[in-house]
C-alpha cells in the first residue's frame, strides 16, 4: 500500500483571512515528468492522477473544489462569481476557456493559475475581501495582464491598490529566460525600459518577474506590499515543474487563493 500523501506547499502570509499558495513537485499521485503534485488537466497528466491530487489538495485546504482556467497567453480577466459556480461542470469549464486571470470576493472558493516558468501573480485586497490570480507568459506580460487584473479588481470589488498586496510567484528568472531578438523587440515596442529588464549574453534574456512588479507599482501597489519569492523553476526543476528543462508534456505549479 502506497503511503499517506501530502501535499508540500510554498505558503504566503498574506493575513488571518486567507490561504495563499504555490504548489511544489512533491506529495502527490502523478508520475514521470508529472511528478508528483500535479492538478492541471491540460497538459496530459493520467485523468485519475488529477483527481486524485485534487481531492488530495482539497482536503488540505478545506474546500470542495480548485478553479483553474484553461489558460492562453492572453489578458482576460473572469469574475468567479456564485451565478458562474452554480453552473453544471461543463457550463463551468466553458467560461473558463481562454482566461489567464481569476478573480473572486466568494469565501470558501479556490481560485488560482497553472505555470511551468511563466510567472504566478497572487493579487489580494484585505479592505474588501477579494484577490485575483494571473497568469504572465512573456505574451502576457508583454500585453500587461498584471495591469489588466488590477483594473478588474478596481472596477469589480472597488479596489485600491495603495491598499492591495501581492506575490510573484515561483517562474524563470532572468539568467535562465534566453530569448530571441523578436520577444525582445516586443518588450521594447511595448515601452519597457529595456536597460532595466533585459541583459545581453549570447542573446537576450528578459526579467520576467521584475516586468510584471514594475506594472504592478505603476498601477499603485507599494513596492513594500510586493513579495516576490525569488524562485526560478528552470534552475530548481526537481522540485518545480520547468516546461523549458521537462518539455511541454509535464506538469504545472498550482498558484491559488482561499478567502475564508
Amino acid at each position: 500500500m502506497r503511503k499517506t500523501m501530502r501535499p508540500e506547499l510554498n505558503c504566503y502570509d498574506l493575513g488571518p483571512r486567507v490561504t495563499a499558495f504555490s504548489t511544489t513537485r512533491r506529495g502527490g499521485y502523478s508520475e514521470g515528468n508529472y511528478g508528483e503534485l500535479n492538478v492541471n488537466a491540460y497538459c496530459g497528466d493520467s485523468p485519475e492522477a488529477i483527481r486524485k491530487n485534487r481531492e488530495l489538495l482539497c482536503e488540505w485546504l478545506q474546500c470542495s473544489d480548485i478553479i483553474l482556467p484553461h489558460q492562453v497567453h492572453g489578458t482576460v480577466v473572469r469574475a468567479i462569481t456564485p451565478s458562474l459556480l452554480s453552473l453544471s461542470p461543463d457550463e463551468r469549464q466553458q467560461q473558463l476557456e481562454g482566461v489567464d486571470a481569476v478573480m473572486t470576493d466568494v469565501k470558501g472558493v479556490c481560485i488560482g493559475v497553472s505555470t511551468a516558468d511563466c510567472i504566478p501573480i497572487i493579487l489580494y485586497d484585505p479592505q474588501h475581501d477579494c484577490a485575483a490570480v494571473v497568469h504572465a507568459g512573456w505574451r502576457g506580460t508583454v500585453a500587461r495582464i498584471a495591469e489588466k487584473a488590477v483594473a478588474a479588481m478596481q472596477q469589480t470589488y472597488r479596489s485600491v491598490p495603495a491598499q492591495m498586496q501581492a506575490v510573484v510567484g515561483p517562474g524563470i528568472s532572468l539568467d535562465a529566460f534566453e530569448v530571441g531578438q523578436e520577444v525582445y523587440d516586443q518588450f521594447a515596442e511595448a515601452g519597457f525600459p529595456m536597460d532595466a529588464i533585459a541583459r545581453q549574453q549570447a542573446k537576450w534574456h528578459i526579467d520576467l518577474p521584475r516586468c510584471n512588479q514594475m506594472q504592478l507599482e505603476s498601477c499603485g501597489i507599494p513596492a513594500s506590499a510586493i513579495r516576490q519569492t525569488g524562485i526560478c523553476t528552470y534552475s530548481n526543476s526537481g522540485k518545480y515543474f520547468s516546461a523549458r528543462r521537462l518539455g511541454i508534456a509535464s506538469g504545472r505549479i498550482c498558484t491559488a487563493i482561499v478567502i475564508h
